[in-house]
């Protein structure tokens, strides 16, 4: 598999995770998604993903995958064990839920061609980051009620919520936002800290990390 990535992008992040706790070796390529090169919008992306953003999966037999909500569904179908989904659905549910609020309702607000276009609109780098602070914190302060008191998301494993929140809890402290007040937040986000799936996955462990 071919796995079209970079390394901050949380949405990347969330499919590098789920890869990781199903024991998937990929090939990342990365994809360079800073305004200065902006790999995303050249033609040659476009030819592979016309949406122009990653993450992009390219599966052995040829196919192209795109979405990350799409592709980790199509990851648990195929690779069942370890499951990321509950078996009851009212559970498998919540869990959805959890996952869509943050991948539909916080990390589309906060995404790189959004901050372009507000910068484009004559927005200042203040106005900016307290449009990304307000956002993050509200959909945070709802998955805070949303999760259990004990062990992860929703659940004494990983699953597809702890998925989804673990690099929406990166881009939180990359932008500023103080996790203090969300305890339960807190204790996943430590979970995932001592978890080899997780670290393998984290942004500082990938190949096109900055050096410095």
């Amino acid at each position: 598999m071919q796995l079209y990535t970079y390394y901050r992008s949380t949405s990347s992040y969330r499919l590098r995770i789920a890869l990781a706790l199903k024991g998937v070796d990929y090939q990342a390529i990365t994809v360079n998604l800073q305004p200065d090169c902006a790999e995303q919008q050249q033609q040659a992306f476009l030819a592979i993903n016309p949406e122009g953003r990653v993450p992009a999966l390219r599966l052995d037999e040829g196919d192209l995958l795109i979405q990350s909500p799409a592709i980790i569904e199509y990851l648990e179908e195929r690779y069942p064990q370890p499951p990321l989904l509950a078996a009851e659905p009212i559970q498998r549910a919540r869990e959805r839920g959890i996952a869509a609020l943050i991948a539909c309702d916080i990390q589309p607000l906060h995404n790189i061609g959004v901050l372009s276009h507000l910068r484009r609109l004559g927005h200042d780098e203040d106005v900016i980051a307290q449009w990304i602070g307000h956002w993050i914190s509200q959909g945070l302060k709802a998955v805070e009620q949303l999760i259990g008191d004990h062990g992860w998301c929703l659940g004494d494993g990983p699953g597809l919520a702890d998925v989804f929140l673990v690099p929406q809890l990166y881009a939180a402290q990359r932008f500023g936002v103080a996790l203090d007040q969300f305890p339960r937040i807190a204790r996943v986000a430590a979970l995932a800290a001592q978890d080899r799936a997780f670290l393998a996955a984290h942004p500082n462990r990938q190949p096109d990390t900055p050096k410095s």
